[in-house]
Parts: C-alpha cells; sequence; structure tokens
C-alpha cells in the first residue's frame, strides 16, 4: 500500500496535458511549467494531481513522503530515478537519484518514496 506524509508541495503551471501523469515525476522547463521527467534526468518533485490542460494548476511534492507511479519492479530501500516517462525505477549508473523507495511495488503500482534529490549514480 502507497501513502504519504509530511510532504512539501507547490502549485506550478503544467507545461502539457498532463491528465495520465498522475504521481509520475516532473520537470521544469525554461518557460517555468512543469513536464514529465525524462530518463535518469533531474526532476523537480512528483505531480500530486492531473492537469488536463496545458496552463492549469499542477500540484507538485517537492520534498517529503510521497506516492509514485513504477516504471518496473522496485524494491523497498532502492534508489530510484526517473525512467523516459518519467515512471520511478530502480537508479542506475548515470541517473540522477531522486529518493528512496519506502515501498516495493512492479510496473504500473503505485509506491511510496522519499522524495529527496541527491545526486548521479557512479
Amino acid at each position: 500500500m502507497a501513502y504519504k506524509n509530511s510532504q512539501t508541495s507547490v502549485t506550478l503551471e503544467a507545461g502539457v496535458d498532463l491528465s495520465a501523469k498522475q504521481f509520475f515525476f516532473v520537470s521544469m522547463s525554461s518557460d517555468g511549467q512543469v513536464d514529465p521527467a525524462g530518463d535518469g534526468a533531474s526532476a523537480i518533485g512528483v505531480l500530486l494531481n492531473d492537469p488536463a490542460a496545458a496552463g492549469r494548476a499542477a500540484e507538485v511534492c517537492i520534498s517529503g513522503l510521497t506516492r509514485v507511479s513504477a516504471g518496473g519492479t522496485v524494491a523497498a530501500g532502492a534508489a530510484v530515478a526517473s525512467d523516459a516517462a518519467g515512471e520511478a525505477v530502480t537508479a542506475a549508473t548515470g541517473d540522477v537519484i531522486l529518493g528512496t523507495a519506502v515501498t516495493g511495488g512492479a510496473d504500473g503500482e503505485v509506491i511510496s518514496i522519499i522524495f529527496q534529490p541527491r545526486g548521479v549514480v557512479a
């Protein structure tokens, strides 16, 4: 079971339709809008709602315990990174670590992580 607790969130502007991206990692583009994060890339947080068009309010968890969609099997305690779709996967060499899995899960399941970016896997 995934859960959230003690998180900090901000409201930003969606850069695209994010209606299918709730609980995915997001990054901020140069125009200040949020878009899905890329493969192994940095992210500013996890999208908590599902804005259906560019320009709509996007609530983003920027720190703390939150839920995120798994893009593959992730074990509890694993360092996680973003895959090409913005889902959480076990961090691999060259990936930016975005947090630690608190609960494990399989592809497509919502798991809990501590969102706490902390460098690149060597």
